[in-house]
């Protein structure tokens, strides 16, 4: 399903400065002493994206909301653990399964994400699980002029993605008949499918679905 030509469609990252301007603006300062090495490191990555030390530190702080870092590995929220692997190697990885098996990859993905939120009370937040895509490098958090949220093809394939998206925006369980196979052989799974996930083409380099739409924020 397309989306009108005279819509504007310009992919921009959604600002979300009038939300964090109605939290409390208070800082705290906090003192910490480090060794020598550690110091040095910092001032070579400070130097590398070029940032101030004090930036630098902050943006790590800020995983805190969304890793646990323990002395000899990363976990969850929930206390599963972590290793880093490339996005890539993810997704060639998931590729090579059948359709049946990407849509229950991508379900159990997206489960994974609510229950971190959920830990938080922030279940039905979209905005902090979109954050939490992010500060865990599955996709960054675009949404476009029309409040469609927007999915980087590179997170991975088109079944995976759907099924992750489905269970994200609390839609249930993917259904497993949603496979191409079986939409371009059967009409009325073709049907159902077109009249529940809407697929449309904002951009080509995003994956994105009428269900994947944010409401309008109350002024």
């Amino acid at each position: 399903m397309s989306r009108n030509p005279t819509q504007k469609s310009a992919i921009s990252r959604k600002s979300f400065s009038d939300r964090r301007s109605k939290l409390t603006d208070s800082t705290n300062v906090i003192t910490v002493r480090i060794d020598d090495n550690l110091n040095n490191n910092l001032e070579k990555v400070r130097r590398k994206l070029g940032i101030s030390k004090a930036d630098l530190i902050r943006n790590y702080l800020e995983l805190s909301r969304y890793i646990i870092k323990q002395k000899s590995s990363l976990q969850s929220l929930n206390d599963r653990d972590f290793i880093i692997i490339k996005r890539s190697y993810l997704r060639k990885l998931i590729e090579k399964e059948d359709e049946d098996e990407q849509i229950r990859l991508g379900d159990k993905l997206a489960r994974f994400i609510n229950d971190c939120a959920r830990i938080n009370g922030k279940l039905d937040d979209i905005f902090y699980k979109l954050d939490l895509c992010d500060n865990l490098g599955f996709f960054r958090n675009f949404i476009d002029d029309n409040n469609f949220v927007l999915i980087d093809k590179k997170f991975g394939s088109q079944k995976f993605v759907e099924a992750f998206a489905w269970r994200f925006f609390n839609q249930g369980e993917f259904n497993v008949n949603w496979t191409t196979s079986k939409i371009d052989d059967q009409s009325k799974i073709r049907t159902a499918y077109q009249k529940q996930v809407q697929p449309i083409d904002i951009s080509s380099s995003h994956y994105s679905f009428e269900f994947a739409k944010l409401p309008e924020e109350e002024e």
